[in-house]
């Protein structure tokens, strides 16, 4: 068994399998509910960087987190509440990338801000791609926030950027 103590100790090393020990940024919680492994939620860009994304992802309760930035990228997670939205946004210079980790909900793209022709449902392990210059939104239609998480490229929010609820206003960028 491991020794409960030193586990505790350091944030950046877990164990992953009994006496294996694996450098991510988690922090064992043994007495803890819910998940095993616990991550800080910060950014940790541009250093290199390792983390169970779908741990990490379920863990937010952030409205926005960002959990990396680099030059040319930037990971963050959200938690979208029941009946809310992301917000109809563009992003004409960046393309995006969703992944629903939990949850379920609406995808609406278009070209216009009032032609919003592109409809799917999606939930647990779905993608949207989101190519620049294209108007979205993603609405939840279910009974528990969606937790997911989204890749910019280049970075959207700047170095650091932590949102607990959502903006009054959504602006599109």
């Amino acid at each position: 068994m491991y020794d409960i103590e030193q586990t505790c100790l350091c944030p950046y090393y877990a164990p992953m399998h009994y006496n294996n020990w694996c450098p991510f940024p988690y922090q064992y919680n043994p007495f803890g509910t819910g998940n095993k492994y616990c991550i800080e939620l910060r950014d940790y860009g541009p250093e290199p960087f390792v983390v169970n994304i779908n741990e990490a992802t379920k863990q937010n309760n952030n409205y926005r987190t960002a959990l990396w930035t680099g030059r040319n990228l930037q990971l963050t997670l959200m938690s979208i509440n029941v009946g809310e939205d992301i917000g109809l946004e563009v992003h004409p210079h960046l393309d995006q990338f969703i992944r629903i980790e939990e949850g379920q909900g609406l995808v609406q793209m278009g070209d216009r801000k009032n032609c919003l022709d592109f409809q799917r449902n999606v939930h647990d392990d779905f993608a949207v791609i989101i190519p620049a210059g294209t108007w979205h939104n993603i609405i939840n239609t279910g009974n528990k926030p969606i937790k997911l998480y989204s890749i910019y490229a280049p970075p959207q929010h700047p170095f650091g950027t932590v949102q607990v609820v959502k903006p009054k206003e959504n602006h599109a960028y």
